[in-house]
This record gives C-alpha cells, structure tokens and sequence, in this order.
C-alpha cells in the first residue's frame, strides 16, 4: 500500500504545482487514498521530496533523487567540486565546470534523471542543456543548486 501511495505521490507532484501537504493530501483523496496529514508528512520525508520556487513567491514539491534511488555521494561531490558557475539563455542552462570536468558533471546531472530536460551536450568546461521552457529551465536550476548547496 504505501508503495502505490508513494509512487501516486511522484505522479500528482509530477503532474501538479502542489506547495503544501494540505493540498497533497487533497489529491491523494481524490484518487482513493485515505490519508492523514500525518502520513502525507512521513511520505514527504521517506521520498526525500523538497521545495523548489516557481515564481510568484511560490513553491512545489519535487523529487530530487535518480530513478534508482537517491543520487550517490560521488554525483554530489562531482557536481559541488566540478561546477563553477551555471547561466540561463532562454530554455538553455549553460553550466561552466573546472577544465576538463564538463563530461563528469555532464554525467552527474543525466544521473537526476530530470524530465525536463530534452539533452544533455558537454565539451571540456562547458555543458549545455536543452530544457523544455523557460519556465522548467528556472526548476532546473533550482534542483541543481538545491544539490550543490544542500546536501
């Protein structure tokens, strides 16, 4: 049971802007789950989901781990110690690496498995990545510099 109800969780916060668990909750009764804010709040922390800003002074709920499991320790410190600087150009995100690390970031950041972007394209300190929209460019960067930053 709380599988399916974990896995219907990444769907809904896949499918929805969803900000609280209130809100989560509410969709998970809509789709037949007879949940409590409280096991809403243990799901949130089991599946290690965090907050991204989407404009607006507003936030979702999104899942920052591979589709293997949470991204491993080496991932995290490729990405913390080959990443220099990262920019936006549109529905691009340019990503500036210490020579000879783009391949190696290049790497880590496939490994999130991140549906929005379309392509990944690295040279020696420059990775380039195609992404939807503008608007899922900005919920990129915000899940990388979640990475690099917090964990």
């Amino acid at each position: 049971m709380k599988k399916n109800r974990h896995a219907k969780i990444v769907e809904l916060i896949e499918k929805y802007d969803l900000e609280t668990q209130e809100e989560l909750a509410e969709k998970l009764r809509q789709d037949g789950y007879d949940v409590t804010q409280a096991t809403v709040s243990r799901d949130i922390r089991e599946l290690k989901l965090s907050k991204v800003s989407i404009g607006d002074g507003r936030q979702k709920y999104v899942l920052l781990r591979g589709a293997h499991g949470e991204m491993s320790d080496k991932y995290v410190r490729v990405l913390r110690e080959g990443m220099s600087s990262m920019g936006m150009a549109q529905s691009l995100l340019i990503v500036k690496t210490v020579p000879g690390m783009a391949m190696a970031v290049a790497a880590a950041l496939d490994a999130m498995h991140m549906k929005e972007i379309v392509g990944t394209i690295a040279g020696d300190d420059t990775i380039m990545l195609a992404v939807r929209s503008v608007e899922d460019a900005e919920i990129v960067r915000e899940k990388i510099n979640h990475v690099v930053d917090k964990q």
